[in-house]
């Protein structure tokens, strides 16, 4: 498999945006995902066209963009400021109107077989979709069919084993995921919105990486763990260290 790391040349742009404040800022916004979603996804939301802008070989300005997942559409904005053209699929409609936001090319539909035709976007991305989706590699699979040759496949997610692996579960995750799912029941009175097993599933970076490094058609050009500063991407070389600190993987891919 071949990925690469800051100094050898790679998006050097991404990799001095990575900085330690970034990161600090990112982590405070998580604390609001619950109680202030706008503020929470509108800051990932800025974050992901940043990360999208500087991997992808060409200028935003008119490229087609597919946000796989994009779920309340707080994405749109973000890309719209840099004159791309966003589309958005979402399979769950709760989720769609989640934010009260208007909808104006979002689709509804499934990641696992994406609406779309072959070759017909410039980029296709997904944020933290991975970890809720039963058969990730196969929507994966889906994400490189509908990018152009050329194009650009982004696939960032929540690693099981690091601290966030558990969503609003917390910690507990590392106890088992269903465990996890009954004590949070009975300490709220309902169960998470993240549900082991419906909608939170145990992936891994292992898993990302093997599909990344076997699949046709498509070359790695990245994988950094997305929430670290540049100088401690080193970690996702290191089998068992980048699944617990890693806590979340970019997997970034050139179409042939």
């Amino acid at each position: 498999m071949r990925w690469r790391l800051p100094g050898r040349g790679i998006r050097p742009e991404f990799a001095e945006y990575a900085t330690l404040s970034r990161a600090a800022r990112l982590l405070d916004d998580f604390r609001f995902e619950q109680t202030d979603p706008a503020r929470f996804y509108g800051a990932i939301a800025a974050d992901t066209a940043q990360m999208v802008g500087d991997w992808h070989d060409r200028p935003l300005r008119d490229a087609v963009i597919l946000d796989v997942g994009g779920g309340p559409g707080y994405f749109a904005d973000a890309f719209d400021r840099r004159g791309a053209h966003y589309i958005s699929v979402e399979p769950d409609p709760s989720e769609m109107h989640a934010g009260g936001l208007e909808h104006r090319t979002s689709v509804r539909g499934s990641g696992q077989q994406l609406p779309f035709a072959d070759r017909s976007m410039d980029v296709t991305f997904s944020s933290n979709v991975v970890e809720h989706t039963r058969e990730p590699w196969q929507m994966a699979d889906e994400m490189l069919r509908v990018t152009r040759p050329g194009g650009t496949v982004i696939i960032s997610y929540t690693l099981w084993w690091g601290p966030f692996g558990g969503h609003e579960m917390g910690l507990t995750h590392y106890l088992g995921g269903h465990r996890a799912a009954r004590w949070y029941t009975g300490r709220h009175g309902h169960p998470p919105k993240n549900l082991y097993g419906t909608s939170l599933f145990p992936v891994t970076a292992a898993q990302g990486l093997r599909w990344a490094g076997t699949v046709a058609g498509a070359d790695v050009v990245g994988a950094f763990p997305r929430y670290l500063p540049s100088w401690l991407w080193w970690v996702m070389r290191v089998p068992g260290l980048r699944e617990v600190l890693g806590t979340n993987l970019v997997l970034v891919l050139r179409k042939r």
